[in-house]
């Protein structure tokens, strides 16, 4: 069944997880960081809703969202310029009532008038932290078959303390309703892990947010699904598909390097559902004589002449000759001079470095140089 004919609408958090990236989301929100050599994060929780013919979406920002909105614009490339629903933007100060959010429950109630205007009779809900293709029609026909109030997506799998620390860990009893919730807890192990996608009925969600709020409630994780599933049935829809959860540095720099793997590309990027993007016109790579790329993936507009291994190069970088770049990440409009030899580093955009310099870390604490950067 369509989610067009279940009128299903999706709400998108841009903002919710930027302190795990914090050098990273300095001067841009998590849903605009750059991944893969051309995505963006936002690309895949919105490609997700669009796959499901879910098309009225709004986008919920904070701060520092101007990158975003340059990426996604209208929403054209994703089948979202629309006269009717379509993608909205809904930046901070949207209700007179409510400032800067502290949480999802202050900034679904910054979108009240948004959620009010709308007509369908559910809401899915999505951070931006998590890659992933994920099919959300069967996620939608439990909840729809159903009686919970809520039914959240997770994962199982092996979290260290520091991604726990990002992470909402969940526990089920035998009927698979949610009996314990613990937030960013300092442990480590095997667990259920939510992958902070939820859906409910948008009528539902406009009362407990209204009502949280009158209390000076914020946080949905922490007074919702915490402190009130006993009041409220609360259901987990397990995922046992490919998940890079983006919480740390190191967690960035490996799920861009494991898009090298063969098996993991072809989990995330499926003929049947596509992953959409901004589309950029550039000339194709061009690459020198003395060039020499091994299992790299090497996005448009880049100049190869130097050496290039193991390595994600976004779009319009140049290596120069004799330069070496080894498992790194380079963002756009990268530089690396002539016989410079950078390793284990991950490089935002416009940094330079300069000729006969070598930067060289590794794979358990790649380093990471700002934007505009020379060194």
């Amino acid at each position: 069944m369509l989610a067009r004919e279940q009128k299903v609408m999706g709400i998108i958090f841009a903002n919710m997880h930027d302190i795990a990236l914090s050098d990273i989301t300095k001067n841009r929100t998590m849903a605009s960081v750059p991944f893969g050599g051309r995505y963006r994060l936002i690309d895949f929780p919105l490609s997700n809703l669009v796959n499901a013919n879910i098309f009225n979406i709004g986008l919920i920002t904070k701060a520092n969202y101007q990158s975003l909105m340059d990426h996604v614009g209208s929403g054209r490339e994703w089948d979202l310029s629309r006269k009717t629903s379509g993608l909205h933007i809904l930046p901070p100060y949207g209700n007179k009532n409510y400032g800067i959010y502290r949480g999802k429950l202050e900034a679904l109630g910054s979108a009240l008038d948004y959620l009010t205007g709308s007509h369908e009779k559910y809401v899915v809900l999505s951070d931006c932290e998590i890659v992933s293709n994920i099919d959300l029609t069967p996620f939608i026909e439990q909840h729809q078959e159903s009686d919970a109030d809520i039914t959240i997506m997770y994962s199982s799998g092996y979290l260290d303390r520091q991604a726990a620390q990002d992470s909402i860990i969940l526990n089920f009893d035998d009927t698979g309703r949610l009996i314990e919730t613990m937030c960013n807890p300092d442990i480590s192990g095997e667990f259920n892990y939510s992958l902070n996608i939820m859906i409910m009925e948008r009528e539902f969600l406009m009362h407990i947010v209204t009502e949280a709020v009158s209390k000076g409630e914020f946080s949905f994780d922490r007074d919702i699904l915490q402190k009130r599933n006993k009041n409220y049935k609360i259901c987990g829809y397990r995922y046992d598909g490919l998940v890079r959860k983006i919480a740390s540095i190191k967690a960035y720099y490996q799920a861009n390097i494991d898009l090298l793997n063969e098996s993991v590309r072809d989990q995330l990027f499926t003929k049947e559902r596509l992953i959409y993007t901004k589309i950029r016109d550039e000339a194709p790579v061009r690459y020198g004589l003395q060039a020499h790329v091994k299992n790299s993936f090497i996005a448009d507009g880049c100049i190869i002449e130097g050496e290039v291994e193991n390595s994600i190069v976004f779009r319009g970088c140049k290596i120069k000759k004799g330069a070496v770049v080894k498992n790194c990440v380079l963002m756009q409009g990268t530089v690396i001079g002539e016989k410079a030899e950078v390793q284990y580093t991950i490089t935002d955009k416009n940094v330079t470095i300069s000729d006969f310099r070598t930067m060289i870390s590794a794979s358990t604490y790649p380093a990471y140089i700002a934007k505009g950067t020379t060194i």
